[in-house]
């Protein structure tokens, strides 16, 4: 009689165990029977409990408790890491003399694959938005700068080409990549496709990795000048503003701020 096979390795926890977990903690616990739920009862993370009724639901033990604070913690931390270089990006914009602006919900238009097809519209979020400070439409040079500090997050944007068409409508289309835990870029910039620029987060500083594709532009749709109408862009740099009192009120050169290298949207 041949022994029992010996059971399977546990599959790999994602975020969408993540999820389901988080579904069930705020649910009754009726099941799904589906894979996820199977591999989140055989890591211990849920328990089936037995109604005097009879029917079956589901309950996240202690142990899942554990699992989802975990998550928690570790989401949180990249979003703090993610906010503060999109500050850091939105900053210096406005420190090269460009009006920026932070979590904007632009109209763009995705091109179609061919002429047969109807064009389609979507609702681009970049992360930061800019245009140079110009009195002619056609120099505004709009940029959208898109932020990744997670890998997996990264990748899962890359494999959206109407996401990045969308972007590309609206103006130059920059990934600034962030440092993994070892402080290694999340990506190489030959991993980006060639028509975006990249940025780099090495250390403190910002590092123009590659530049972007230049496209002819004639200026901003008409829904872009009013969605920006309605926003309030980032206030200038400080030593832009202090400049604009005029030279009485300037800070002797000795005590002037350092000049920052240009990055991606100097203008």
């Amino acid at each position: 009689m041949s022994a029992d096979p010996a059971p399977a390795p546990l599959a790999p926890l994602v975020r969408a165990h993540a999820r389901r977990l988080r579904d069930i903690y705020r649910s009754a616990g009726w099941p799904s029977q589906d894979p996820l739920e199977i591999d989140l009862l055989a890591a211990g993370l849920l328990q089936r409990v037995q109604a005097p009724t009879g029917h079956e639901t589901l309950r996240v033990t202690d142990e899942g408790l554990r699992w989802m604070a975990t998550v928690l913690a570790r989401n949180r931390a990249a979003l703090s890491a993610h906010e503060a270089l999109v500050e850091r990006v939105a900053r210096e914009m406005t420190r090269a003399g460009r009006l920026a602006w932070r979590g904007l919900s632009l109209r763009a238009q995705i091109p179609a694959e061919d002429d047969t097809q109807a064009l389609r519209w979507c609702i681009a979020r970049p992360d930061v938005f800019s245009i140079r400070q110009t009195s002619v439409e056609a120099y505004v040079e709009p940029i959208v700068h898109e932020v990744k500090v997670r890998r997996a997050d990264l990748l899962g944007d890359l494999r959206q080409p109407g996401k990045r068409a969308a972007y590309q409508h609206l103006g130059e289309c920059w990934y600034v990549l962030g440092q993994d835990a070892r402080g290694r870029a999340i990506a190489e910039p030959e991993e980006i496709p060639p028509e975006c620029g990249v940025l780099v987060l090495s250390g403190e500083r910002l590092q123009v990795a590659r530049s972007a594709q230049r496209r002819a532009r004639t200026g901003l749709p008409f829904g872009v000048w009013m969605a920006l109408a309605r926003a309030t862009p980032l206030p200038l740099a400080d030593e832009d503003s202090q400049r604009l009192l005029g030279e009485d009120h300037a800070p002797p050169a000795d005590d002037a701020a350092p000049e920052v290298p240009p990055t991606a949207g100097s203008a």
